[in-house]
């Protein structure tokens, strides 16, 4: 996605790394891989507000069910939405989820089968969803949601009716109880491996966007508006210059 300037529009609360660290639960404790594990707030809000679209994970008759959705971080809350019909959705009030946000920056070519990897930004949330009721943070969690989909966008259209409010249902999870893993830099090989007569190194992955396509029902004389076409010249989901 942009960078955290185009994202403006959608105010985050500051926090010190150092003085609000990642929660160590036992859940969020990183066992494999542990120095790919990232303890700041910082990093969380990092990986999140790169992307917009999340999978949420949770329990529909017993059975585990993960969706993908649109999400927007405000501070330390999480909003996603949907239909109000969703059964997924539904389930998942007031009950335990599971939220993940990755990212794909390359792939890791090693001299061996067994190195081979990727390079990739993730974070994974626990929490109780919670069913956004009131009016003012309902619109205030679209608002999150469209800004961090497309900044700029929710000054530009249309505010949702009375009638498109009761038919979208918008959730609500902390950002208390979470973890980040990161991993970037070259292949981890075992050290014979090294004098191999093979190429190794990383293959990077960066998502463009491409030119804006109208609407063939536009009506004549619109032009792009400027937040679309500023975006539409920027890299989404840029890899920061990030080591292990």
């Amino acid at each position: 996605m942009t960078s955290s300037s185009h994202l403006a529009s959608a105010p985050r609360t500051a926090v010190t790394p150092d003085e609000t660290p990642l929660s160590p639960t036992p859940r969020t404790v990183v066992r494999r891989g542990k120095k790919r594990a990232r303890r700041s707030r910082e990093d969380l809000y990092a990986v999140l507000d790169a992307g917009f679209v999340c999978h949420l994970g949770v329990i529909v008759d017993g059975t585990p069910m993960v969706i993908p959705t649109l999400y927007g971080r405000l501070g330390e809350t999480l909003y996603m939405h949907g239909s109000t019909g969703a059964r997924s959705l539904r389930e998942a009030v007031d009950g335990e989820v599971c939220v993940t946000v990755t990212h794909v920056d390359g792939v890791v070519l090693a001299r061996s089968a067994f190195h081979h990897s990727i390079n990739y930004r993730s974070a994974m949330i626990y929490g109780t969803a919670r069913i956004v009721e009131d009016r003012d943070e309902k619109l205030e969690g679209l608002r999150v949601l469209m800004e961090q989909l497309a900044p700029g966008r929710w000054d530009a259209v249309r505010r949702p009716t009375v009638k498109e409010l009761a038919k979208t249902a918008v959730l609500a999870v902390s950002l208390a109880e979470a973890s980040v893993k990161i991993r970037q830099g070259p292949p981890g090989e075992e050290e014979e491996d090294y004098a191999l007569p093979i190429w190794a190194g990383v293959l990077p992955l960066h998502t463009r966007w491409r030119a804006p396509v109208p609407d063939p029902l536009l009506s004549p004389g619109i032009e792009v508006p400027g937040h679309v076409a500023e975006r539409a010249h920027t890299t989404a989901f840029e890899s920061p210059a990030l080591t292990e």
